[in-house]
């Protein structure tokens, strides 16, 4: 990985270091040049390679918790966090968990998500919702028939830790940024061009200015950090 921004510009620079400032809600998320989030199956594999994953395993080993919206889920695709020995030795610990954010708890239990994390995953729903999370599932209720977000979040930090990383889906990452709950935006922008697929953002009410913080390059993928402005 190279640093182009802030100078002096290096080579090999090391993700854990250079993301090892985490502030207390960023967002990790790989894109197309032209905007699309999914690839031709519908995930994520085939936009950034292996450079994104070594950034995408070092943004989960650096967080304490891990959001994803349960559409995510609902694919069947996420299993329970892990992490390469490397990456564990230098967190010092377990895999953070995972915590699923779902209004509707429409929600397959039988998924390895719930049946085998090493880290028990997280659910997040509704006060009048939680009853019908099977024991046994940690749950974190805020809200009475509509998440309440910035409770979750303000719960989440105290329960679990102040850096969280959110991976999306687009509906999650915009009900956080629309609420004023994002800190930074990682955005790993991959060197080709997919179509009208899934967009990064489902659309927001107003501008949200971002300030760049640090840019790398890796195998033609460019990783770039925005600090979000609270509006």
């Amino acid at each position: 990985m190279r640093r182009l921004l802030p100078e002096p510009a290096i080579d090999g620079a090391d993700p854990y270091v250079e993301y090892g400032d985490a502030p207390g809600l960023r967002v990790g998320m790989v894109m197309s040049a032209d905007g699309a989030v999914t690839d031709a199956d519908g995930w994520t594999d085939g936009l950034g390679g292996a450079a994104d994953f070594r950034v995408f395993r070092t943004l989960r080993a650096l967080a304490d918790a891990i959001l994803v919206g349960a559409g995510t889920v609902r694919t069947g695709r996420l299993g329970p966090a892990r992490l390469r020995a490397d990456l564990r030795a230098r967190r010092g610990g377990p895999p953070a968990p995972i915590v699923v954010v779902s209004r509707s708890l429409d929600l397959d239990w039988t998924l390895s998500l719930f049946t085998e994390a090493e880290t028990p995953t997280v659910v997040v729903t509704t006060e009048r919702a939680r009853a019908h999370v099977p024991s046994g599932i940690p749950v974190v209720a805020a809200g009475d028939d509509d998440i309440d977000l910035p409770e979750a979040v303000g719960r989440l930090h105290a329960e679990l830790g102040p850096r969280l990383l959110c991976e999306g889906g687009p509906g999650l990452t915009t009900a956080l940024l629309r609420a004023s709950l994002v800190d930074e935006l990682c955005l790993n922008i991959a060197p080709a061009l997919h179509g009208p697929r899934t967009p990064l953002l489902t659309g927001l009410p107003a501008e949200i200015p971002l300030d760049p913080a640090s840019v790398y390059l890796d195998e033609g993928v460019l990783f770039v950090r925005y600090r979000v402005a609270r509006v």
